[in-house]
């Protein structure tokens, strides 16, 4: 339930709850309760391997956010309160 409440929270409409921003924001969520998590148990490495892997979708899910629409992307970057992604250059 509180999956669906995230995500339509910062979908585009109420029907899309799967749209990219929605996705980000229900990762962004889950790394938040894993990295408390991680604090009291330090050696648990599943946790950081999920982590890891969390991290990994999100870092794509942006880039993808980022070439389609950069205004939504920078909107976004905002209101969750996160870094953007690191050009290489």
């Amino acid at each position: 339930m509180k999956q669906y409440l995230t995500m339509t929270k910062y979908s585009i409409s109420k029907d899309m709850v799967g749209s990219t921003e929605a996705q980000i924001c229900f990762l962004t969520d889950r790394v938040i309760q894993l990295s408390y998590h991680l604090k009291t148990h330090t050696k648990d490495y599943s946790s950081q391997r999920g982590l890891r892997k969390i991290l990994g979708r999100r870092k794509r899910l942006l880039n993808y956010l980022n070439r389609i629409d950069t205004i939504r992307y920078n909107q976004l970057l905002n209101k969750l309160g996160i870094r953007g992604i690191r050009k290489n250059s």
